[in-house]
C-alpha cells in the first residue's frame, strides 16, 4: 500500500462526510471515489493478501444494506418497471456500495481519530453554513433568526443532519479529552454545541424527538458518578430546545392541551393515512416504487385527498416506515427495521469497551442509527439521496474503524496461569495443530486418550504436558477427568478439531491480564468444504475459558455443559476459534448419527419421551427454520444451507430414535 493511499482515502471520508451541509455533490463524490477504490482492492485481492480477516458484524451489515436494494428492486419490478419507481431504485442502490466502502477503509487500517476528525468537521460545515448565510443576508438578524434556516437545502435535512453532526462531535470531544487532548477537546466541544445549536434553528420537529434519546446513547461514555448528573441534565437541555423557537414551543402546547395542528402536521396525518391504506391493499408487495406517487395522484384527481398533497408530497409518505409498508409492504417494513436494528445491535454491543476508540466508536454508530430511526418516522430519509449517502458513508466508515480498533487493543500480556484440556480418539489428522494452537495461551496442556487406534497419543507427547490413555465413559465424564488433572488456575476446553486462532489468542492473553469476567464463551469459526462459517448454528460461542476454582462438567453422554458456580460472570469474546466439524461429507453422516443416537439415549435416561413422530418432524422444520433464516445461515451460501438441512436432521434422528427407545416396552405391554 502506498503511501499516498494511506493518506488520500481517510481524507476521502472526512471531506465526505465534513462536506455533506455544504454540498451533497461533495459527499457523493467522496463516497464515489472510495468506493472505485473499495472495487480496485477487491479485484486485486489486496485486503486478503494482506492477512484480512471478515468480521461476521461486517458481513451482517451489509446483508442489511444489500437486502433493503433487494425488496426496492422487487417491488420495482413487480409493479412493471416504473419509470417514478426507477428514479427511487436509482437513490437506493446506492446502497450496493457499503462493501467496496468497507473494503476500502478496512484496507487502509482506518482508525477512530480519523473518523472523530470527520465528525468535527460536519459541525464546521454547519457553523461555516450560517456564518455566510449571516454575512450574505440582506435582511436584520432578528428577521433571519426568526424564518426556518436551512442553509440552502431542505431545513429538515439540514437540521437533522446539523444536530446528528454536532451530537457526534460532541462524542469526539469525549474521545479526545480521554485521550489527554485537552485543546481538541476543548475545540470540539465548542463546535458540537454550536452546531447543534445551529440546528435548532431550522425548528425541525424531529430534532426535539430525536434529541432525549442521542443524549441518552452518549451516558455510557461519561464515568459512573457523571451518569446521573447526564441524566438530570438532559431535561434542562431539552427545556431550552423546546423555548428555542415559535413553532417548537407551539407544538408542544398543542400536544399538551389538545390544541389544532398545524398544516405540516396535518398533511403528514393524511398521507400517513392514505399510505397505511395502500399497505393494506397489497400488504405482501406494497403498491411498488412509483405505485404511491400514482396513488396520490389518484386521490388528489377523485378529490379523495387535499390538491396540495400532488405538489408537496407525492414522491414519499414523508415517514420511513410508512413508505416502505405502502411501496413494498411487508419485505419494505423487515428492510427498513434491519436497515436499521442490525447496525444499532452490533454498535450496541459495544458500547461499554475498555478500549476508549471503540466504546467512543459504538456510540456513535449507535448514535447515527438512533437517529435515523427517529428522523424516519417523519421524514423518508432513505428516499433522500443526501440523508442516504450520508448514513451509507458514516455506517462504512464507523464500523471500519471500529473493528479494526477491536484487533489492534488487544496488547496485554496474560498473567494468569493456563491449562489447556483435550479429550481425543483417533484425532491424528487434528491433535497436532490444535496443540499447537493452544501453546499460544496455555502453559500446561493436558491430553486425555480414549484408546486410539492411530498415532493419536504418541503425536501428543511431542507438545503436551500430561498425556494419558484411558477407557471411554462419556463426553461429560471424560471432560471432567481431564480437568481434574489441570494445575492452572484458568482452564481452556478444547475439542481436537478445534484452533486458536492467533487473533483469538492475543485477545486471551489480553484479557487474563486482568479478567473482567469469570468465564468466557469463544465464537466458532466452523470451517468445511473450504469455507468458514459466520452464521446458523455454526455461529454459536461455546462456553471454553474458565476459572477452574468450583468448576465442573456435567455426566452427560453427549453436548456436556460446563457447570459454573451460580454468580459467576461470563462474557463471549470477539476472536474466533476455528472449528473442523468433519473431514468429508462421509464424515459428516457418520458423527451426525452418532451424535443424534448419542443424543436419543441422553434424554431416555433423562426419562423424556416422543410419543408420536409428528413431534420429530416438526422438530426438524423447526431447526432447519431457526438455523437458516433466524441464525441467518443463508448468508453462508451453499454450505450453510447444506448444514441447516444436516442439523435438522440430525434433530428429526434425535428425535425420532428416542420414540424407537420406547417402542419394545409398548408392544410389550400388548401381548
Amino acid at each position: 500500500m502506498t503511501v499516498s493511499t494511506r493518506i488520500l482515502l481517510p481524507a476521502l471520508l472526512m471531506a465526505g462526510l465534513g462536506g455533506a451541509l455544504l454540498s451533497s455533490s461533495i459527499l457523493a463524490g467522496a463516497t464515489l471515489l472510495l468506493a472505485i477504490a473499495g472495487c480496485v482492492f477487491i479485484a486485486r485481492k489486496s485486503h486478503y493478501k494482506a492477512g484480512w480477516e471478515t468480521p461476521k458484524e461486517l458481513r451482517l451489515l451489509h446483508f442489511a444494506f444489500w437486502f433493503f436494494v433487494l425488496v426496492s428492486t422487487y417491488s420495482w419490478v413487480l409493479e412493471g418497471f416504473d419509470y417514478e419507481g426507477g428514479k427511487t431504485l436509482g437513490t437506493h442502490a446506492r446502497f450496493i456500495l457499503f462493501w467496496p466502502l468497507v473494503i476500502a477503509l478496512s484496507y487502509i487500517g482506518l482508525r477512530g481519530r480519523t473518523v472523530f476528525y470527520a465528525f468535527g468537521l460536519v459541525s464546521l460545515s454547519a457553523i461555516t453554513v450560517l456564518v455566510t448565510s449571516v454575512i450574505s443576508q440582506s435582511g436584520t438578524i432578528e428577521s433571519f433568526l426568526n424564518g426556518r434556516f436551512g442553509g440552502g437545502i431542505n431545513p429538515i435535512s439540514f437540521g437533522n443532519l446539523a444536530l446528528l453532526g454536532g451530537v457526534l462531535t460532541l462524542i469526539s470531544a469525549s474521545f479526545f479529552f480521554r485521550s489527554g487532548n485537552k485543546g481538541l477537546a476543548i475545540l470540539f466541544t465548542v463546535m458540537g454545541v454550536a452546531a447543534a445549536s445551529i440546528a435548532l434553528l431550522s425548528e425541525t420537529r424531529s430534532n426535539l424527538v430525536a434529541l432525549p434519546f442521542l443524549l441518552l446513547a452518549c451516558i455510557p461514555l461519561l464515568g459512573t458518578r457523571m451518569r446521573w448528573a447526564g441524566l438530570i441534565f438532559i431535561p434542562i437541555i431539552m427545556a431550552l430546545a423546546i423555548t428555542s423557537g415559535d413553532r417548537m414551543s407551539q407544538t408542544v402546547q398543542t400536544l399538551l392541551h389538545g390544541g389544532s395542528v398545524d398544516a405540516g402536521i396535518e398533511i403528514r396525518l393524511e398521507l400517513w393515512g392514505l399510505a397505511w391504506e395502500m399497505f393494506k391493499q397489497q400488504p405482501w408487495t406494497g403498491v411498488g416504487l412509483g405505485g404511491y406517487t400514482h396513488g396520490i395522484e389518484a386521490a388528489v384527481e377523485m378529490g379523495k385527498a387535499p390538491a396540495i398533497l400532488a405538489t408537496c408530497c407525492s414522491g414519499h409518505a414523508h415517514s420511513d416506515l410508512f413508505n416502505s409498508a405502502a411501496t413494498s409492504g411487508i419485505p419494505g417494513i423487515l428492510g427498513w427495521v434491519l436497515l436499521i436494528a442490525i447496525p444499532l445491535a452490533i454498535f450496541g454491543r459495544h458500547l461499554f469497551s475498555a478500549h476508549q476508540p471503540a466504546a467512543h466508536l459504538a456510540a456513535a454508530g449507535t448514535l447515527v442509527s438512533i437517529s435515523y430511526f427517529f428522523f424516519g418516522l417523519t421524514e423518508a430519509t432513505f428516499n433522500r439521496t443526501l440523508f442516504l449517502t450520508f448514513y451509507l458513508l458514516a455506517i462504512a466508515g464507523i464500523s471500519s474503524a471500529l473493528f479494526h480498533e477491536l484487533s489492534a487493543s488487544y496488547v496485554r500480556n496474560r498473567t494468569r496461569k493456563v491449562s489447556a484440556t483435550i479429550i481425543t480418539m483417533n484425532e491424528e489428522a487434528h491433535i497436532a495443530d490444535c496443540l499447537k494452537s493452544a501453546r499460544l495461551v496455555a502453559d500446561e496442556i493436558i491430553v486425555l486418550d480414549s484408546g486410539s487406534s492411530d498415532r493419536t497419543a504418541e503425536i501428543a507427547k511431542d507438545y503436551a504436558d500430561v498425556v494419558e490413555v484411558t477407557d471411554w465413559p462419556g463426553f461429560g465424564i471424560q471432560k471432567q477427568r481431564a480437568l481434574e488433572k489441570a494445575t492452572g488456575d484458568w482452564v481452556l476446553s478444547l475439542d481436537a478439531d478445534e484452533r486458536v486462532t492467533p487473533e483469538l489468542a492475543r485477545e486471551i492473553n489480553h484479557h487474563l491480564a486482568d479478567p473482567d469476567a469469570d468465564a468466557y464463551k469463544l465464537p466458532w469459526a466452523v470451517t468445511i468444504y473450504g469455507k468458514r462459517l459466520d452464521f446458523g448454528r455454526s455461529g454459536r460461542a461455546p462456553l471454553r475459558l474458565f476459572r477452574r476454582e468450583g468448576v465442573r462438567f456435567s455426566d452427560a453422554l453427549v453436548h456436556e455443559r460446563i457447570l459454573i458456580p451460580e454468580g459467576r460472570k461470563i462474557k463471549t469474546m470477539r476472536g474466533r476459534l476455528t472449528h473442523y466439524t468433519h473431514r468429508d461429507f462421509g464424515h459428516s453422516l457418520e458423527k451426525s448419527a452418532k451424535y443424534a443416537w448419542l443424543g436419543s439415549l441422553e434424554k431416555h435416561r433423562k426419562g423424556k419421551k416422543t410419543r408420536t413422530m409428528i413431534y420429530p418432524t416438526l422438530r426438524g422444520l423447526l431447526t432447519f427454520v431457526q438455523v437458516y433464516f433466524i441464525r441467518f445461515g443463508f448468508l453462508d451460501g451453499a454450505v450453510g444451507y447444506l448444514t441447516a438441512v444436516t442439523y435438522a436432521q440430525v434433530t428429526f434422528n434425535k428425535y425420532a430414535g428416542l420414540w424407537t427407545l420406547d417402542r419394545p416396552a409398548s408392544d410389550a405391554r400388548h401381548e
